[in-house]
């Protein structure tokens, strides 16, 4: 079910920061007919840490109803108290999920076994399939390897989502891991050769605005077709670095509000992309056609 391009989708706003559910299907639809793999709704691209828990239980019950099972719903629902992320997983798997996303809890810094208690007490609380979702670049912690092995055997961890871009560790962890235990990349610049070691595929920033050329690669290297795979994502290399010139979900906001597909709108602290960065965007999204 987990594996080609799936995107980290964002969260349309309106001027005044309430939620624009109108805008919101529409990118559903979007990717519908872009043929992405899957949808990961309130994730961190989706501004999960600034929506309340009403705002974000009603978007994954909105992409739910709009998807009606047409493509996997992967809920985010980690959070940096585990009774938080608990009570959102649970929330998800009543509503109906797929799957949810577990970011690792940020700013407490908890140490390994902190780690693996969190993920255990969410896997002990609710039956849904869970991923995994190591960030230490955004979160300050690391899920090392020897836990992920240990998580991988517990019923309801199905993979992770490996944003650190370093590759050597699905080398280190695929013949250490439960058998069906998934591995999928977080990282848009590094993704290709994540899957050619393995990987089922990308939940990606880059697939918010490209979700076509990003479908099409995942499709070429599951079928080992590399050389296509690479030469279509060298269209696109510019623009996932461009993705992150200044803080995810700033520029694919911005990006996506310039194609008009949403509004120009996006949650405090954050705030809209700096002036200085617009035509990079601009010129990084017309090389990618």
């Amino acid at each position: 079910m987990f594996q080609g391009s799936m995107v980290a989708v964002v969260t349309p706003m309106n001027i005044d920061g309430s939620l624009d559910i109108a805008s919101f299907k529409d990118l559903l639809d979007f990717h519908i007919q872009s043929h992405t793999d899957g949808i990961v709704v309130v994730g961190t691209s989706g501004e999960a840490p600034t929506v309340d828990f009403d705002e974000h239980t009603y978007l994954i019950k909105e992409a739910i109803n709009f998807v009606q099972g047409r493509i996997p719903v992967i809920a985010g629902t980690g959070a940096n108290s585990t009774k938080e992320a608990i009570f959102l997983t649970n929330q998800a798997k009543n509503l109906g999920a797929d799957a949810c996303l577990l970011v690792t809890p940020y700013y407490n810094k908890p140490n390994q076994l902190g780690l693996f208690e969190h993920y255990k007490a969410i896997n002990d609380s609710v039956k849904i399939p869970q991923i995994l979702y190591n960030v230490p670049f955004r979160t300050a912690v690391d899920i090392e390897n020897d836990v992920v092995i240990k998580l991988s055997f517990l019923e309801n961890i199905a993979g992770i989502k490996d944003a650190t871009g370093d590759l050597s560790r699905i080398d280190f962890l695929a013949n250490r891991v439960e058998k069906d235990f998934i591995f999928i990349s977080g990282d848009d610049l590094s993704f290709l050769e994540y899957m050619k070691k393995g990987g089922s595929g990308v939940i990606s920033v880059t697939a918010n605005v490209r979700p076509e050329l990003m479908q099409q690669i995942c499709k070429y290297v599951i079928n080992e077709n590399f050389h296509e795979a690479e030469l279509l994502n060298k269209r696109l290399e510019k623009l996932h670095q461009a993705m992150f010139i200044e803080s995810n979900p700033i520029p694919v906001k911005w990006l996506l509000s310039h194609l008009g597909k949403i509004k120009p709108a996006i949650r405090l602290p954050l705030v809209e992309l700096n002036n200085d960065y617009h035509q990079t965007l601009i010129n990084a999204f017309k090389e990618s056609e």
